[in-house]
């Protein structure tokens, strides 16, 4: 065969490669999903993620006439979830739902079973919320001004539950303490869930929590609400000031929740999954429960989801190495 004839040939192969990659891949999306999706969540029931979660799963399965399943999997900062998820298989049927701790886990752990952003194929950004400052009822403060004259008066002595090193609810309390020069003590837990079991119980005295999560806790009378981590003020409680309305301007927290699937999977299933969460974000039911809830539902490309990642781990090692941040 002609040196011209055997390029001409080896050509035409990887067309024909390339081609059937495409068509197999569209054939995929257009089948996906034809049995259970699995979407982790790093965190015990109950919390701001896992109420998310299920607002969305259950309007994924009546559109796709699949189950779309929450299984929880908390612990070691929601490095358990990420890494059951990095392993996965790449085809659509396991899926993550992020808090903002996953862009910090970078900064906080000298080992990490999985890289932050490379381990993952970026679906879409799903909700905020800011985080609210809660006290438990018993604790002799019913406004900001109050719980800091407390606090200095009791120097060293208050202590507040999170829900594990590093994550949002402690670098919220951690930053709070700096804005308002106070010597408090952290209470980390494994989860939101036993972090407010205690607050409530009165183990621990107050605490930073994300708003879907703490707001049945607070309408039910259980838990004070003190103030926003928000700059502006939130749908869900539009009473409840902000921190930086009650005297620290330069202070903002909040906290966003995204959907990721393993690294390596098909464009065409990341596309499509893009589109159908955003839709159901887009429903009127859903958008109305996520804002009770506390959060305001958002929405991105893959594209767009994967440059705020990088620029959130960039922010978060940064804050944390200057202040010395570190997991147990």
């Amino acid at each position: 065969m002609q040196p011209y004839m055997r390029n001409q040939l080896h050509c035409a192969l990887r067309l024909l490669t390339a081609l059937t990659v495409l068509i197999a891949g569209a054939a995929a999306s257009q089948s996906y999903p034809t049995r259970t999706v699995r979407l982790v969540v790093g965190n015990p029931p109950g919390g701001a993620v896992d109420i998310l979660a299920r607002i969305v799963a259950p309007k994924l399965s009546e559109r796709w006439g699949q189950q779309v399943v929450v299984d929880n999997r908390p612990g070691a900062g929601t490095r358990i979830a990420g890494e059951i998820t990095a392993k996965a298989a790449p085809d659509g049927y396991t899926l993550l739902m992020i808090t903002s701790a996953h862009t910090v886990g970078p900064a906080l752990y000298k080992k990490m079973p999985y890289h932050a952003i490379e381990s993952f194929s970026p679906v879409l950004l799903v909700a905020s919320t800011p985080l609210v400052l809660l006290t438990n009822n018993s604790l002799p403060v019913r406004s900001l001004k109050e719980l800091v004259a407390l606090a200095k008066a009791r120097d060293g002595r208050l202590n507040y539950a999170s829900s594990g090193i590093g994550t949002p609810p402690h670098l919220a309390a951690e930053l709070f303490k700096r804005s308002a020069h106070l010597n408090m003590v952290h209470v980390p837990y494994k989860g939101s869930g036993p972090a407010f079991a205690d607050l409530i119980g009165g183990q621990v005295e107050l605490m930073f929590a994300a708003l879907p999560g703490a707001l049945p806790h607070v309408r039910a009378g259980k838990l004070r609400a003190i103030a926003l981590t928000s700059a502006k003020r939130s749908q869900a409680v539009p009473d409840l000031p902000t921190i930086a309305e009650l005297g620290f301007p330069e202070y903002e927290v909040t906290n966003w929740y995204g959907v990721l699937g393993p690294s390596g999977m098909d464009r065409e299933i990341i596309e499509r999954l893009n589109a159908e969460i955003a839709a159901v974000l887009q429903m009127r039911d859903v958008a109305e429960a996520i804002v009770r809830a506390g959060a305001e539902p958002m929405s991105s490309t893959p594209q767009e989801f994967d440059a705020f990642l990088r620029s959130e781990v960039a922010k978060w090692t940064k804050l944390i190495t200057e202040a010395g941040i570190r997991a147990e």
